[in-house]
C-alpha cells in the first residue's frame, strides 16, 4: 500500500465533511493508496484552528493556502472553501503538480470554471468535482436502471432542492446571500446539484427557461471579514443580492422535459433533494431525506401488481453498500463522500479521470448561467 499525502482547505461544515470521509475510505475501501491526512488549511492560524485539525484528525494545521499548495509532500490538494475561493486555490495547486478536489459549484462564473479546466488540463493532473450525491447507493442504481434499460424512453425529469433554514426575516445576511461571494443564491448553492443529478441521470441539457425571486430582500447586517462572520448587534441591514428561490423548465438533448426549482424558503423541507424521472418502461421516484429507498415502478410488472414499490438500497449487492454493514443497515449522509473519494483514489490508480470532474463544472455552469440569463430575459435560453 502506498500512501498519499493529502492537504485540505476549509475547515467548516464540507471541511468536516470531507475530513471524515478521508479518515474512513481506507478502512471500508481498502486499495493500493492509503491517504496520509497531512495538513489542514484556514484562514487565520489561531488554537482554535489548531484545535479543529487534532479533532479531525491532520497532522498539521496552517494558515496560508498558497504555502501549503506549494509543499512539495504534498499529493492532493482538497478545496473545500466557499466558491469565490475557489478559482485561484484550484489552478496554484494544478500549477504546482497536485491532484485537486473542489467542492460544488466548481466557481462563480462560466469564464473562471473555463480557466479551472483549462489548467488542470495542462499540468495533467487529475481533478474531482465534489458532487456527492451521485455516489449514493440509490442514485447509483437508478444510473444502472437506466443502463441497463428499465425505464426505456425518458419522458419527463422533475428535480427539486428544498431547505428552510433562512426563512426567518432576521436570520442574518451571511456571505451565501451576497452575490458578490455565493455567485448566486438557491441556484449555485443547492440548485446546482438538481441540475448535476439532472445531466448524470438523464441528458445533457438544450435549453431553459425560468424565474429568480428574492422573498426578503434587506436582512441584518454581519460583520467585516468578507461576510463571514456572525451578527454584528445594532449594525442595521443590508441588501440580499442572490436569489431565495429559482425555478425553470428545460429540455434535454434526448427529447425530454424536465422541471426544477431551488428553494431555502421551503417550510419543513431540510433537505428535500429529490428527482422523479418517468420513461415509457417504468419510473423512479428519490427523497434524500430517505436516502437508503428508492420508489420504483415498472410498467412490464402484472397488472394485478402495477404501482410503485419501495426498494431498501441496503443489500450488498447494491453500489457501495458491500463494503459496510448487513442489509437493512442504513447508511447516512457522512458516506457520501467516503464513495466519492473512494472512487477518487481508484481513478488514481488506475490512472483514469475521476467522475464527475471539471469538465462537468463546466457543463453546470453553463446550465445555472442560462437560467439566469432566462430569468433576465424572459426567454428560453441555450446553455
Amino acid at each position: 500500500m502506498t500512501e498519499i499525502n493529502v492537504a485540505i482547505i476549509g475547515h467548516k461544515f464540507m471541511g468536516k465533511a470531507h475530513s471524515n470521509a478521508w479518515r474512513q475510505v481506507s478502512r471500508f475501501f481498502p486499495g493500493k493508496l492509503e491517504p496520509r491526512m497531512k495538513v489542514l488549511c484556514g484562514k487565520a492560524c489561531t488554537e482554535e484552528l489548531e484545535a479543529t485539525a487534532r479533532q479531525f484528525g491532520w497532522e498539521e494545521s496552517d494558515c496560508d493556502w498558497q504555502r501549503v499548495v506549494e509543499r512539495e509532500d504534498i499529493d492532493v490538494v482538497d478545496i473545500a472553501t466557499p466558491g469565490y475561493l475557489h478559482h485561484d486555490m484550484a489552478i496554484a495547486a494544478a500549477q504546482a503538480g497536485k491532484h485537486v478536489i473542489c467542492e460544488k459549484p466548481l466557481a462563480n462564473t462560466l469564464a473562471d470554471t473555463k480557466e479551472m479546466l483549462k489548467a488542470v488540463q495542462k499540468a495533467g493532473v487529475k481533478h474531482m468535482l465534489m458532487h456527492n450525491y451521485r455516489k449514493i447507493p440509490a442514485v447509483a442504481l437508478v444510473r444502472k436502471f437506466i443502463d441497463d434499460g428499465r425505464l426505456g424512453d425518458i419522458y419527463h425529469y422533475h428535480g427539486a432542492y428544498l431547505q428552510d433554514w433562512i426563512i426567518d426575516p432576521e436570520f442574518p445576511l451571511v456571505w451565501r446571500l451576497q452575490k458578490k461571494f455565493a455567485g448566486s443564491g438557491a441556484l449555485g448553492d443547492i440548485g446546482a446539484h438538481a441540475i448535476d443529478l439532472a445531466r448524470y441521470l438523464n441528458s445533457e441539457f438544450n435549453t431553459v427557461v425560468g424565474q429568480m425571486t428574492t422573498f426578503i430582500k434587506e436582512r441584518p447586517l454581519v460583520a467585516e471579514d468578507k461576510g463571514l462572520r456572525q451578527v454584528k448587534a445594532g449594525s442595521g441591514t443590508g441588501k440580499v443580492t442572490v436569489d431565495d428561490d429559482t425555478n425553470f423548465l428545460a429540455r434535454f438533448a434526448n427529447g425530454s422535459v424536465g422541471v426544477f426549482e431551488s428553494s431555502r424558503f421551503g417550510g419543513g423541507r431540510k433537505n428535500y433533494n429529490t428527482f422523479q424521472i418517468y420513461g415509457s418502461k417504468g419510473s423512479v421516484a428519490f427523497n434524500l431525506e430517505r436516502m437508503n429507498e428508492l420508489e420504483f415502478y415498472d410498467r412490464e410488472d402484472p397488472q394485478e401488481e402495477q404501482g410503485f414499490k419501495t426498494i431498501n438500497v441496503t443489500e450488498s449487492v447494491h453500489p457501495y453498500v458491500g463494503a459496510w454493514w448487513p442489509a437493512g443497515h442504513i447508511i447516512g449522509y457522512e458516506h457520501t463522500f467516503v464513495h466519492a473519494f473512494h472512487d477518487f483514489l481508484t481513478a488514481l490508480e488506475n490512472d483514469t479521470l475521476p467522475s464527475p470532474n471539471f469538465t462537468d463544472g463546466v457543463k453546470n455552469q453553463t446550465v445555472l448561467e442560462a437560467v439566469e440569463r432566462s430569468a433576465k430575459s424572459g426567454k428560453w435560453e441555450k446553455p
